[in-house]
């Protein structure tokens, strides 16, 4: 059985006066997708237009082009256009975190030996989290995971624990976005969620059982950057017939080492942040 489941660019928004067409036409496309990057989450042709000092034509034409490969999407009621499943999906793996892979590989294998289950590296981004890097186990029976994708911060051991130690204005603008259930087992109440959130901080990790995907469990706990922020997570996954009370009592300190030890490896000082 294999449990399948499924960064920021800086670019300046401005397009660029070029000799050739086709350079000129690139520039325009990077000039529309980095207007939704560091402008509103939302907008129409008509604002993309103005702010671009491009055509209406142009721009719908796209728009239209970018649609149809997952770049953006249309909202049908307001006809305004956001970032889609694939900007999210090629930011990440433009793998302007390649610090924070290179920190985790090393740990997430020992782990992965350790626990012989599959071991798993997430970035938040956004009000998401996506898996960065995974050790699969060797066993037979095991879960693997879908690099890039986003999930939601609600859902799963992994996004839990980041979501735990994000700031409360934060939360709270997630929680009031909804909390869909994704299988019968999601915390998609306020209230529970915020008591698991509670739990997760007081004891530095979270466990879940089948939250985001049937059959699937995890142990997880946070990674932070030398500023002290949460800025990801690290977890041991598997079948959820694995993950009995004993083997999670047994995988949750050595989790909450190991994204320790990222951790410290990025600059982050846990007495420090103890004393803030």
């Amino acid at each position: 059985m294999s449990v399948r489941e499924h960064s920021k660019v800086r670019i300046d928004a401005t397009p660029q006066t070029t000799a050739g067409s086709g350079t000129a036409a690139t520039d325009r496309v990077a000039a529309v997708l980095a207007l939704f990057i560091h402008g509103p989450a939302g907008a129409g042709v008509s604002e993309i237009a103005r702010e671009l000092s491009l055509s209406k034509a142009v721009v719908h034409r796209i728009l239209q082009s970018l649609a149809s490969r997952g770049f953006v999407t249309v909202d049908p009621d307001t006809r305004e256009y956001r970032l889609g499943p694939a900007a999210v999906a090629l930011g990440s793996r433009a793998l302007s975190d390649v610090d924070l892979r290179r920190a985790a590989q090393p740990v997430l294998r020992r782990l992965r030996d350790d626990t012989e289950e599959t071991t798993t590296l997430s970035e938040l981004v956004d009000d998401t989290r996506v898996y960065l890097d995974q050790f699969e186990s060797r066993q037979e029976v095991k879960m693997t995971v879908e690099l890039s994708r986003p999930h939601p911060l609600h859902a799963g051991a992994s996004s839990r624990v980041i979501l735990a130690y994000l700031p409360a204005e934060r939360v709270q603008r997630i929680i009031d976005a909804g909390l869909p259930a994704l299988t019968a087992d999601t915390i998609a109440t306020a209230g529970s969620l915020r008591r698991e959130l509670a739990e997760t901080r007081r004891t530095g990790c979270a466990a879940s059982h089948n939250e985001r995907q049937p059959g699937a469990s995890s142990v997880a706990s946070p990674v932070f950057n030398v500023d002290g922020e949460v800025i990801g997570s690290l977890s041991v996954c598997g079948p959820s017939a694995r993950f009995d009370d004993a083997a999670i009592a047994r995988y949750a300190p050595m989790v909450m080492a190991a994204a320790e030890e990222v951790s410290r490896a990025l600059g982050w000082d846990s007495h420090r942040a103890t004393n803030d």
